[in-house]
């Protein structure tokens, strides 16, 4: 059985696995990111050297999760989030020469969707999302039974989701702003008068488990809000399954009041008046959590290597 070197580029930390062609993890650490403001490409690459030459007589390939849009069948960054120094990169061939290894590139967002279908909440699962809660919103569509891309390799960027037609100018209009972890906080603080940045997952959890009211509230407004999107996203796609990542998505009590937040906005939906079926999705949590990336990427470079 063959090992792959899988890394999952973040922001802030790389986290890099030696993993078996079933998932299975053998080894996993992380090391600091290289910032984008002080940083290039080549900073960025003699990181990965650090991590490569630890592996390099054990492996048959590098698999990498990235955020952007990225056309991972040419292993190109089109754009790269916060790793910026990646943009217009041809990433997976720089790399596949400098270390002598086949390498694959996929986006986060859409790792984790492949992570959850292959082995996690959309196994068997013919038409899905992933909709990951995190600094913004991300995720991936399973559309029959394959990852959708789209034409420009954007689909799943639901951080772009113009939220509020009133807000359109500002990046609180914006689902990735007010749709992700800070946007819960943002909601919690409106109710309890505090600074906003002074919550984190943990903190609101905590007190929301502790049946805070003025927590709970604010709960509920992010759980309505996000009802709405997902709404909306199943609306448009038909799907069977929407599955929730991240790390709030961990919290069981962020599941039980979104689908309060769904069944009101579709019993009261007024269209039942016309119509008395509304589509409703099943919704979930993701199977997978801070291992979703690193599955996923691993998914894609089999596909590839398949292909091939």
């Amino acid at each position: 059985m063959e090992n792959y070197l899988v890394i999952d580029g973040g922001g802030t930390f790389t986290k890099y696995a030696l993993m078996d062609e079933n998932a299975a993890i053998l080894e996993k650490n992380k090391v600091p990111t290289p910032g984008y403001k002080d940083h290039k490409k080549e900073d960025y690459y003699r990181m990965l050297d650090g991590i490569a030459e630890q592996y390099r007589d054990r492996i048959a390939g590098i698999a990498m999760s990235l955020p952007g849009m990225l056309d991972s069948e040419r292993g190109y960054c089109v754009t790269a989030g916060y790793l910026a120094y990646l943009s217009e990169s041809p990433v997976a061939e720089e790399l596949e020469s400098r270390y002598g290894f086949p390498v694959s590139i996929e986006n986060d967002g859409k790792c984790a969707a492949l992570a959850e279908f292959w082995q996690g909440s959309l196994k068997g699962c013919r038409n899905g999302a992933v909709v990951v809660l995190g600094s913004g919103v991300g995720g991936g569509l399973i559309l029959n039974g394959a990852l959708y891309r789209g034409s420009h390799f954007s689909a799943g960027e639901y951080s772009y989701v113009c939220a509020n037609e009133n807000q359109s100018q500002a990046l609180d209009g914006y689902w990735g702003i007010s749709g992700g972890a800070p946007g819960l906080a943002k909601a919690v603080a409106k109710h309890t008068g505090t600074n906003w940045e002074e919550y984190d997952g943990i903190r609101i959890f905590q007190q929301a488990n502790d049946r805070n009211p003025e927590v709970l509230k604010g709960l509920r407004d992010f759980t309505d809000s996000l009802a709405v999107q997902i709404y909306n996203l199943n609306i448009l796609l038909d799907l069977d399954c929407v599955a929730i990542g991240g790390g709030i998505s961990q919290q069981p009590l962020l599941l039980e009041y979104l689908r309060e937040s769904m069944d009101a906005l579709v019993d009261n939906n007024p269209i039942k008046m016309i119509s008395p079926h509304i589509p409703k999705p099943t919704l979930t949590t993701c199977r997978f959590y801070n291992d979703a990336n690193l599955i996923g990427a691993l998914y894609r470079f089999k596909e590839l290597k398949a292909a091939t």
